[in-house]
């Protein structure tokens, strides 16, 4: 190994005495850098290097040969000044550059597999130009023939980089006998075609032989998000200038040339769409995308395709509520004025009430519901939805009618009914969000713990609401509300509502106790927290902050008596125990070895655990139990490693 990096870094010195010779670094310089390079390459020949060697590597020279072309820019002034000849190029400009590529072609040895790698490498090569691209991407190619976007990057450098428009739909087309069922490489070669016949259309216009575009002004928002990336490609074309004299726009020479070149752009698009269809029949998105491709066009027959387009995804996709959500949005551009929107929500809603027919779900009453929502949602200087004007409040009852709709159809989810109580809250409907909710909870969604939450928040905001403190029977009553949910669902569902109950009833000494006792009921059958949240160590929490110390004691040995008290509890109690000895509390260090010992009997395989104890007693305790827990934790752990190789252990 030694000898191997011996040599190598011998092969270095013609390149390091041009730099020293050249005064772009100095001998203390190159020295650090022989010693960095030294250290990478004895990392490279151990037995199995690691990718980030390569890498770390390849950062480092990058960097060096990014401050070589800096000083020798700063050097080649300073000679200028002085009246002397450019600097000419030395062996050091071609080092760096051929030392990276001998990095990367050494990881990509060992590391075939890896893409990522081989995608780093090509945009190195991209970026440098140094005449390896075509090599590198003929092994890419060769190694992953599988993954698309290889195929998709050998045919935009070609078509980019290398202008070779023949090469690059070669490429496109093996990668589709590859990967048929690729969507990206579909809609990338689609584009290319596209682009390629836009060129061509734009180099006659450059000429005086033809006019116009094969391009399309944006409609939409997303048609001018796809233009925006790939703006270089459809280059807008101004009008003519005036010297023109505009004598040639009408003519019919130019009209048959411009229909020559839309109706050929019709026949590419159609070809391409054929076979992305049969090849990926069951892919909404790859529709979508080619619709929104042939929207940013200008073909012949335009209109005709789009109709075809969407009668195919009709007839293929009318069962898929997305599709019709889909559909809906592109009748309808939010982002317009407010007196051109309300004709195209009234077809948006036409489309989801079609589609309420063909696929009456939850999911497509759920799609729908949003939509209004977004169109009735507060603009910008609105403060709530009551605030909103023109054609936002017209849909506030008919969103309200969509959610009873569903409730009726029985399509109502739990998503459904906790936007439809939120919407009453909204409207500051207090008694109807009120009995919408009590409604909804009797029914399907009777164990539905997102909506119990709004419903126990909409009572206490009733209970709370009045001036006067809650009367008994408001208590009573909501307590059993609470009772009647938090003994059906389990503790790990109900952590919300099992909060809200403690905070509100903290001050109410005979309510809480009632809570108590239904929590020790619920965690005797659904057992305690390993992790997360802890109902019995919420619970010691509230009683501390209002009892005190001794019958937080109290009531933590009740939860740790129970069966499966879980960890969280103990470590709860645990911090609370240590936290009190180090205040000086004599019972505190004692509890606290109780509670460890206790824990470790059923978790004794928890390194952490071992650890803690283990602190508590370097900390607070003696050496020599400190010593003899060490030793313990070594002999029942089954594997002592971690614990041994702690930073303080």
């Amino acid at each position: 190994m030694a000898d191997v990096v011996q040599y190598r870094l011998e092969r270095m010195v013609d390149e390091l005495d041009d730099l020293e010779q050249r005064g772009l670094f100095s001998r203390r310089e190159i020295a650090e850098i022989v010693k960095q390079r030294r250290k990478f390459e004895y990392r490279l020949k151990r037995p199995s290097p690691l990718k980030q060697d390569f890498l770390a590597y390849v950062e480092y020279e990058t960097q060096l040969d990014a401050l070589r072309r800096l000083r020798k820019k700063s050097v080649a002034r300073e000679l200028m000044k002085q009246g002397n000849k450019k600097l000419k190029k030395s062996k050091s400009d071609f080092a760096g550059l051929l030392r990276i590529m001998d990095i990367y072609e050494l990881a990509l040895k060992r590391y075939k597999g890896d893409i990522d790698l081989w995608f780093c490498y090509l945009e190195f090569c991209r970026l440098r130009k140094n005449g390896r691209m075509k090599k590198a991407l003929a092994n890419v190619i060769r190694f992953h023939p599988k993954v698309p976007g290889v195929w998709i990057y050998a045919a935009a450098w070609e078509f980019d980089h290398n202008l070779n428009v023949a090469a690059a739909r070669a490429l496109m087309q093996e990668g589709l006998r590859v990967c048929p069922t690729s969507e990206d490489l579909w809609v990338e070669y689609l584009r290319m075609e596209l682009t390629y016949l836009n060129k061509l259309k734009a180099r006659k216009v450059a000429l005086g032989e033809d006019q116009g575009t094969l391009t399309r002004d944006p409609r939409s928002s997303d048609e001018k998000h796809w233009r925006d990336e790939n703006s270089e490609l459809f280059m807008p074309l101004g009008k003519r200038g005036d010297d023109d004299g505009g004598a040639n726009v009408g003519s019919d020479e130019s009209e048959k040339k411009q229909e020559l070149f839309e109706e050929h752009g019709m026949n590419i698009f159609q070809t391409v769409y054929s076979g992305a269809v049969e090849a990926v029949p069951s892919s909404l998105s790859l529709r979508k995308r080619l619709f929104e491709i042939l929207e940013g066009t200008n073909l012949s027959h335009y209109e005709d395709m789009c109709k075809e387009i969407l009668n195919d995804m009709k007839r293929d996709f009318s069962t898929q509520p997305e599709f019709w959500d889909w559909l809906a949005r592109h009748e309808c551009d939010l982002e317009i004025s407010e007196e051109g929107i309300i004709p195209q929500v009234e077809k948006a809603v036409q489309v989801y009430e079609e589609a309420l027919k063909n696929v009456p779900s939850g999911t497509m009453f759920s799609l729908y519901a949003n939509f209004l929502t977004d169109i009735i949602a507060p603009k910008e200087g609105e403060t709530d939805i009551n605030g909103s004007s023109g054609c936002a409040v017209n849909y506030i009852s008919h969103l309200l009618s969509i959610y009873e709709r569903a409730e009726s159809m029985g399509c109502i989810t739990e998503d459904l009914a906790c936007k439809h109580v939120s919407l009453h809250l909204q409207l500051r409907q207090l008694d109807e969000a009120q009995k919408l909710a009590a409604k909804l909870c009797s029914g399907k969604l009777a164990e539905s713990v997102e909506l119990w939450g709004l419903r126990i928040t909409i009572e206490i905001r009733c209970i709370t609401g009045s001036s006067s403190s809650p009367s008994d029977a408001d208590l009573q009553s909501l307590f059993e509300l609470l009772q009647q949910i938090l003994m059906k669902v389990s503790v790990s569902r109900s952590e919300n509502l099992w909060l809200k109950a403690l905070k509100f009833y903290a001050n109410q000494r005979r309510y809480f106790d009632k809570l108590v006792e239904i929590s020790v009921v619920t965690l005797v059958r659904d057992g305690g927290s390993e992790n997360g949240f802890s109902l019995s160590s919420a619970i010691v929490s509230f009683i501390l902050q209002k009892d005190g110390i001794q019958k937080t004691r109290d009531i933590y040995k009740r939860f740790l008596a129970l069966p499966l008290p879980g960890l969280a509890l103990y470590r709860r109690c645990i911090d609370l125990e240590t936290n009190l000895a180090s205040i000086g509390d004599k019972d505190g260090l004692i509890n606290a070895r109780k509670l460890y010992e206790s824990s470790l009997a059923t978790y004794d395989q928890n390194v952490s655990l071992w650890q803690d104890y283990y602190r508590l007693e370097i900390k607070m305790g003696t050496s020599e139990k400190a010593t003899a827990i060490y030793w313990r934790a070594r002999k029942v752990l089954k594997d002592a490693s971690e614990f041994v190789t702690a930073p303080d252990m």
